[in-house]
């Protein structure tokens, strides 16, 4: 079973490094929900089904034919997230509790690391920078025609709830684990539901927080997903540039979508005293990665128009 970011956070004695993965996961709905494989390596290679074999009926005395599966071998490749935060030595001199300043400042690094993940999560593209990992919106492969893409319209359209039902129907083997989306889109369901007497669910989260829920399934809101997309032939073109956003069904776990780590999974490493300054580097680094095992547990909706 893969191991979830809140699991890991139980592994780990340090108070600092703690309260950084507490401050992660609190404030990110995907982080909350994410499965993690800590893998040795650079990378996971993996064999995703691509045709079944065929069936057929045959009379007594016909010769049988034979097929076989085909599979593609897909790669996932763990990329470098992070950066270094300094802390002036006069200020952790001159003030009466030095970790709470470093806390502080190694919790807010940490903020922008769970910013950009969540920002990378759904529009990473390793095409755009090998740096990148793929992020959902590449692994679904909203710019081409396909099961797992369900669009409002040839350039959009005012969301319905039908078309949320079809966008959680595109998700084979059950149900999604989460719908992600803009805030923008959540308020259109929200207002839709109520038009239509039937406010959405509320239940409980990951972490025992409230969650909205739309038949069952958790939204999840993500200040990531833009309202800006350009939709042209019932695929997106570009993420700017219109008022197109997309909806995002995700289903978790190992089979399905997965987040991919090294085994030491979020790392805060003190550098130490600086020579060109009066301070002490922190460094918060994080080899991460996503994987998408199977192609049918996650689907999009795009064109989605207020």
């Amino acid at each position: 079973m893969a191991l979830t970011l809140t699991e890991a956070e139980k592994l780990s004695n340090d108070v600092l490094l703690q309260g950084v993965i507490e401050t992660i996961i609190k404030e990110s709905p995907v982080l909350q929900m994410l499965p993690f494989i800590q893998i040795q390596g650079n990378g996971l290679t993996y064999a995703r089904e691509s045709t079944l074999p065929s069936i057929a009926f045959y009379d007594v005395g016909d010769t049988w034919a034979e097929s076989t599966p085909t599979f593609a071998q897909v790669t996932s490749t763990l990329k470098i997230m992070g950066g270094d935060a300094d802390v002036d030595n006069y200020l952790r001199s001159t003030r009466s509790n030095i970790n709470d300043l470093e806390a502080a400042v190694v919790e807010q690094k940490a903020k922008a690391l769970r910013h950009t993940f969540e920002e990378y999560f759904v529009y990473g593209n390793s095409a755009t920078s090998s740096k990148q990992f793929d992020g959902v919106r590449k692994l679904i492969n909203t710019a081409a025609a396909s099961a797992q893409l369900v669009a409002a319209g040839a350039t959009g359209a005012t969301l319905t709830l039908t078309m949320v039902d079809e966008l959680i129907d595109a998700v084979k083997g059950g149900k999604p684990d989460l719908l992600l989306m803009s805030r923008r889109s959540r308020r259109k369901i929200q207002n839709l539901a109520r038009a239509a007497g039937n406010n959405l669910q509320v239940g409980q989260g990951v972490l025992g927080e409230q969650v909205q829920l739309y038949n069952g399934i958790p939204i999840g809101v993500s200040d990531w997903v833009l309202d800006t997309h350009t939709v042209a032939g019932s695929v997106e073109t570009a993420v700017t540039g219109s008022t197109c956003s997309a909806i995002y069904a995700l289903r978790f776990g190992e089979g399905a979508l997965c987040g991919l780590s090294s085994p030491e999974m979020l790392q805060v490493e003190r550098v130490g005293q600086l020579e060109t300054k009066d301070a002490t580097r922190h460094r918060i680094k994080w080899y991460v990665s996503l994987a998408l095992f199977s192609t049918v547990t996650c689907a999009a909706l795009i064109g989605v128009k207020d």
